[in-house]
């Protein structure tokens, strides 16, 4: 028998920024347009949701990622994965 760690991500995670430094969160999927639910660190509404669906404010989970810098590197909070930039966008 298997045993998962955790919850899978509703989508792909990508890196988890330095203390201080700022997530990205640009996909729509970190966004419920139907439910505030509390913050999970706290605990005012929001409806912002971490790529695991946790209800989070962003502000909130980069302080929580440097407060907790050694914690923050398994993932909980992560920013999303960039598009690979072409290498044909010189503008020069």
């Amino acid at each position: 028998m298997t045993r998962k760690r955790g919850k899978k991500p509703l989508f792909e995670p990508g890196c988890v920024p330095a203390p201080g430094g700022l997530l990205d969160w640009r996909d729509g999927q970190h966004f419920d347009r139907w439910q505030d639910r509390p913050c999970a660190l706290c605990e005012q509404p929001t409806p912002m949701r971490s790529h695991f669906g946790e209800p989070v404010h962003k502000a909130c989970a980069q302080d929580w990622i440097a407060a907790n810098p050694t914690e923050a590197r398994l993932g909980r909070f992560a920013s999303d994965i960039q598009p690979k930039r072409r290498r044909d966008d010189n503008h020069a």
